[in-house]
């Protein structure tokens, strides 16, 4: 069964690979500085959502990371854009800014269209 709540989770699904891109497009980051991003966004993420996504993009060369020693604890992980990254980060923000327009021109027309067709009829 389909519901607005599993819609909206595969909506952000889709679209929190290129979020976390373009946070890391920042400066290097820590995972829950990152965490702390996205939830202030509205876009809610737990850790075991996160740590995958780092993984798959570290393993697609578009992320490294770095150690580095913390004052309060073990060292902590830094993630960092690629090259390659900073390319398909920009790549990723051009489909999403068509998309964005194709869904609202969609949206927006049928709206306009069938509020032609109600005032026609």
């Amino acid at each position: 069964m389909i519901t607005l709540e599993n819609a909206e989770i595969q909506m952000r699904k889709g679209i929190l690979e290129l979020c976390v891109l373009r946070v890391i497009a920042n400066g290097e980051v820590y995972a829950s500085d990152l965490l702390f991003h996205l939830k202030e966004a509205q876009l809610l993420v737990v850790e075991g959502t996160l740590y995958p996504l780092l993984n798959r993009l570290n393993k697609s060369g578009l992320v490294t990371y770095s150690w580095k020693e913390s004052t309060g604890g073990p060292p902590r992980k830094y993630y960092r854009l690629t090259d390659n990254g900073n390319i398909f980060l920009q790549q990723l923000t051009n489909s999403w800014h068509q998309l964005v327009f194709s869904a609202t021109t969609i949206l927006e027309n049928t709206k306009q269209n069938t509020q032609e067709q109600r005032q026609a009829g």
